[in-house]
């Protein structure tokens, strides 16, 4: 991002992007027109990402070429509404790609589903503001990558508190912000055209009265602050930084960052995380398949030794995709109830049931995708083990072990607790 908000005229047409992609791709890409082309987008990204997803690991760097790939298909403003020129998908649809993706890079498919978190905000909270809308627009027509720098060095994950506050100088109606914030993490943040930044609303505020700051790269310096030598996931490129940023005062979102993260963020990163590790899982599975087909073939008449596991692992990744499922339906129906009303009038039992439903989404899936690829080790042995074979899954269990920690599994249940004590129990014999 070069270019001012509203410069429109800044950015070179698509088919001179498009012109000027580097050659041997090995894959043909076209722009996303209706519902089955992107599913068929999402799979040819995810073929460009299995190919440079061993390199993407070993050198720990970040996914150009799957992401190169994305913005040519125009994926990149998936779910961002058709009045604003996007594809309109639903959250179940980007959920899909999220685990297309998956299946040939984690990497790529969790910064994929981090940039989404940061469009849904944008767009349940900030597309009554005429700057917001018209970022959502710019989005389209440049497929932008937004990240997110939600930790702090003296909070650390706790997400729901700030040390650093806005800072706002001028009249109003042409008023600035500055916001300076120590970073442990900004995931891809160098590689970001914008970075959606927690904040104090004031110097004076408490440490929970928070607002969400869009602050874009032009205006945005970064000084690296740590590196991102990690176990998984290293693709993703979470290095620490220090952060200053300044802007107008209307790329701060209108509503506080409590009802941001109540009905936008957390529901929506706990489902397409779930989507990641689920597609990972998967990946892992199909795998362990053919491993066990190449064993019988080899021994017709007999079943192979990992066959047992084989079940076990199927079994595990059909619950897995069942609880998403579900999670996703849940979060449908409370979209619906909040739009068809006030939130105000939603039952404090129903809120209290979906906040508690994605957190148990969370912490289930991560943790039952990491013994799916368990499983999966033990039927490929040391096929399995070793990397650079078909049935390498070292860099799956490694991806996947990141997936507790991502707001830390303990954290959430001691959330969750809290949740299920406030909640009154349900009479005898009713669900």
């Amino acid at each position: 991002m070069t270019a001012p908000l509203l410069d429109t005229t800044s950015a070179a047409p698509l088919a001179e992007a498009d012109a000027a992609q580097p050659a041997g791709a090995g894959v043909a890409l076209s722009a996303v027109e209706t519902e089955p082309g992107w599913r068929a987008a999402s799979q040819r990204c995810a073929a460009v990402a299995a190919q440079f997803a061993d390199s993407v690991d070993r050198e720990a760097r970040f996914p150009h070429e799957a992401f190169d790939a994305l913005k040519r298909e125009r994926l990149l403003s998936a779910m961002v509404p058709a009045e604003f020129g996007g594809t309109g998908l639903s959250l179940a649809d980007v959920g899909a790609i999220c685990e297309t993706l998956a299946h040939g890079c984690a990497s790529t498919a969790m910064v994929y589903a981090m940039h989404q978190i940061q469009v849904a905000c944008i767009e349940a909270h900030g597309s009554e503001s005429a700057w917001h809308r018209q970022l959502l627009a710019q989005l389209v027509e440049h497929q932008w990558l937004l990240a997110s720098a939600t930790s702090e060095e003296t909070i650390g994950g706790n997400m729901r508190t700030s040390a650093c506050s806005v800072e706002l100088d001028g009249e109003p109606g042409q008023q600035r912000f500055r916001i300076e914030k120590l970073a442990p993490t900004i995931s891809y943040g160098a590689h970001a055209d914008g970075i959606l930044v927690t904040a104090r609303r004031t110097a004076e505020s408490a440490a929970a009265d928070q607002v969400l700051i869009v602050a874009l790269r032009e205006e945005t310096q970064l000084e690296k602050r740590g590196g991102w030598d990690a176990m998984g996931m290293r693709g993703t490129c979470s290095e620490g930084f220090r952060l200053v940023a300044t802007g107008l005062a209307e790329q701060i979102l209108p509503a506080p960052f409590a009802d941001i993260a109540d009905q936008t963020m957390l529901p929506v990163s706990h489902t397409l995380w779930a989507s990641v590790w689920t597609g990972v899982a998967s990946d892992a599975v199909n795998r362990a398949k053919a491993f066990f087909r190449a064993q019988a073939r080899s021994k017709p008449g007999a079943i192979p030794p990992g066959g047992l596991r084989l079940a076990e692992a199927v079994g595990l990744l059909q619950m897995m995709q069942a609880r998403l499922s579900v999670a996703l339906e849940a979060a449908r129906t409370a979209h619906h109830a909040r739009h068809g009303g006030s939130q105000a009038d939603a039952p404090l039992a129903a809120m209290l049931g979906f906040a508690s439903d994605m957190n148990t989404l969370k912490t289930s899936i991560s943790t039952t995708a990491l013994q799916v690829v368990q499983e999966v080790l033990m039927i490929c042995g040391m096929a399995g083990y070793k990397n650079g074979t078909e049935y390498s899954v070292g860099r799956h269990l490694r991806d996947l072990y990141s997936a507790p920690l991502m707001i830390n599994n303990d954290r959430i249940a001691q959330n969750t607790a809290s949740l299920l004590l406030a909640q009154r129990p349900a009479a005898p014999g009713r669900a």
